[in-house]
């Protein structure tokens, strides 16, 4: 067993088996209140996972159809720094990555984003080598960042964040679907044409090789992690 492993390993069973969800926004290192301009989940009090990746709670995961009424739209200037953080302590080991979709008739409408419109602005996988094995530099940590591309159109979105935990995801429906919602107004953009675009549900498969992956015992052959979904669109 490779030492970067061992070393996730360790950190891993330091945190056990905490799940969480993603309530507060982070607009250039301003947190908002937990739920104000994220969609309430389903799981806001259970805290726990999707599994099922055809199902429709994977896109948004929401309570129910007042959730997007009930939250705020954050302003966002393009090229800037957003994030979200947990609830709790992201100690799963997995994917990170995070959508856009034009938002119509606005971003605290319940039919935004539900057609092939969702596209990737960045994504955060383990790395892997010979000499180190899988490693995953994303844990022990209570949020994530990321950059709205520059020459994105101006307009609303629904900004989907997730993480794909991996610790239990050796069967099919292991894999842990953590998602969050941030309602936001793009301002400052360009004129870019994101793409590719996929839908939720439909972008994932349960036996894409970055959902069912043993990461305790890596396939014959492996040879890097390989993300679910489209290729990030950069702007």
């Amino acid at each position: 067993m490779r030492t970067g492993f061992i070393a996730f390993l360790l950190s891993a069973a330091q945190i056990g088996a905490a799940h969480y969800t993603f309530p507060s926004f982070l607009v250039n290192n301003t947190l908002s209140p937990d739920w104000q301009y994220v969609r309430v989940t389903e799981n806001h009090y259970s805290q726990g996972p999707v599994t099922d990746v055809k199902s429709q709670a994977v896109r948004c995961y929401e309570l129910d159809s007042t959730t997007a009424g009930q939250a705020g739209v954050a302003t966002v200037t393009a090229g800037s720094t957003v994030g979200f953080k947990a609830s709790n302590t992201l100690g799963h080991p997995g994917y990170y990555s995070a959508y856009l979709t034009p938002a119509s008739p606005a971003a605290n409408s319940m039919s935004a984003g539900l057609g092939k419109t969702w596209f990737k602005i960045w994504e955060w996988a383990p790395t892997w080598s010979a000499s180190t094995g899988l490693v995953f530099n994303n844990l022990n940590m209570d949020r994530f960042n990321f950059t709205i591309p520059k020459s994105t159109p101006n307009g609303q979105y629904l900004l989907r964040a997730e993480q794909i935990a991996l610790h239990v995801a050796s069967t099919n429906g292991g894999a842990q679907l953590y998602i969050g919602c941030a309602q936001i107004n793009v301002v400052g953009g360009g004129k870019g044409t994101p793409a590719p675009t996929v839908s939720f549900p439909g972008a994932y498969s349960a036996t894409d090789p970055g959902i069912l992956l043993n990461i305790y015992a890596l396939p014959a052959g492996f040879s890097g992690y390989k993300a679910p979904g489209p290729a990030v669109w950069k702007g």
